[in-house]
């Protein structure tokens, strides 16, 4: 069984419904959300003293709810694969963005093994980053960077639906109202292999300087992204627009199940 464990309650889940059913039909996965920012997951695990686990976290949260995923009161142990998608929130007023970037380096370094203590993937700056993009494919993505500033009080989130020929997340999601039929499948699957090539692309620019699909998926591991996010940091307090769930589905799967379908 697979924990997925999402920052928030609506956005990821409903990008996540349709990874399901285009990637996921054979496996039996558990859905939940923290409901809160990496740093508050952060706090809280060191509440712990290094004896807190994500589920042990998740199932105190969810305690007494009637929408609890844990209804089997399952345990760590239950789960063969974890995997944590949050956003990187630099914008985040609270705190010092030295010591913002120190809690994130732990977090990737506590997070680093699906089949541990789980896999983090970060969204750079946010999970909105899945939307700017001005069509599929975009020759241009692997340039566009966002500021610190443009990010404070969601902005990102309009400039993200501004600049996007895409007006909703309708070109990645399905409806959970019907089942899909099988144009939607075809297109949807088009698009996700697009998103994919194009992240995966970026990413390898920013560690190796190469936009182009790298030969050693390690190359672009989330600690490497993580490291070359702050070359950004240190010269502009910018990061460069980067989303968790291509560099995840990239991870997860061989390259030609899910670079097969953007032709």
């Amino acid at each position: 069984m697979i924990l997925f464990v999402f920052e928030g309650a609506k956005r990821e889940p409903d990008l996540f419904g349709a990874i399901e059913t285009l990637f996921f039909q054979d496996k039996q996965s558990i859905v939940c959300s923290f409901g809160n920012n990496i740093y508050e997951l952060y706090n809280e695990l060191q509440s712990y003293e290094g004896d807190g686990d994500i589920v042990s976290i998740l199932k105190e949260r969810y305690q007494g709810q009637a929408n609890s995923p844990f209804k089997d009161d399952l345990r760590s142990s239950d789960f063969s694969e974890i995997y944590l998608i949050f956003d990187y929130d630099f914008q985040n007023k609270n705190l010092p963005l030295e010591v913002m970037n120190s809690q994130i380096e732990e977090m990737l370094a506590l997070f680093n093994d699906e089949t541990d203590n789980g896999h983090l993937y970060i969204n750079y700056p946010m999970v909105e980053s899945i939307r700017y993009t001005k069509t599929l494919p975009d020759k241009d993505f692997w340039t566009y960077v966002v500021t610190r500033k443009d990010c404070t009080d969601s902005s990102f989130k309009s400039l993200a639906d501004s600049f996007s020929d895409y007006k909703s997340l309708d070109f990645l999601t399905l409806s959970a109202r019907r089942p899909a039929t099988e144009k939607e499948i075809s297109s949807r699957l088009g698009n996700w292999s697009r998103l994919i090539a194009q992240n995966v692309s970026k990413a390898n620019y920013l560690c190796c300087g190469e936009n182009a699909i790298p030969e050693d998926k390690d190359v672009v591991n989330q600690l490497a992204v993580f490291d070359a996010q702050k070359r950004y940091l240190t010269s502009s307090e910018s990061v460069s627009i980067l989303s968790a769930f291509p560099l995840f589905l990239f991870d997860y799967f061989p390259k030609e199940r899910i670079l097969g379908n953007g032709n």
